[in-house]
């Protein structure tokens, strides 16, 4: 059987190289980085902005929802999170704060 296939003997002199742990450590700083810059921080910079858009919202405004819909704030609740938009001048609806995902420049509503 050796005459065309060598022999395979275990070489018991050399172990497999272990490292200290640091590649690990490394690895996962390294993710947690990752996951910090590309997932929480844009994500927290979005709420923010979200949040400063609510506090900011006043009667006139023109606004659009989540839903779509195309309005101007009426009326504004302020202990309830909840708003009055109307949408023509005989239709309003009322919507929380929340849904209200842009607001929009003066004007928009007549140019529609």
């Amino acid at each position: 059987m050796s005459l065309l296939i060598s022999n395979a003997y275990a070489d018991v002199a050399s172990q497999p190289a272990q490292g200290g742990g640091w590649d690990l450590i490394i690895m996962l700083v390294a993710f947690g980085l990752i996951f910090y810059f590309l997932i929480y921080r844009p994500q927290a910079k979005r709420v923010k902005d979200h949040r400063n858009l609510m506090s900011a919202l006043g009667k006139g405004d023109e606004v659009l929802t989540q839903g779509g819909l195309v309005g101007r704030i009426s009326k504004i609740a302020e202990d309830k999170d909840f708003v009055v938009i109307a949408l023509n001048d005989s239709t309003e609806v009322t919507v929380q704060k929340a849904a209200i995902s842009a607001v929009l420049p003066k004007g928009t509503l007549k140019s529609l």
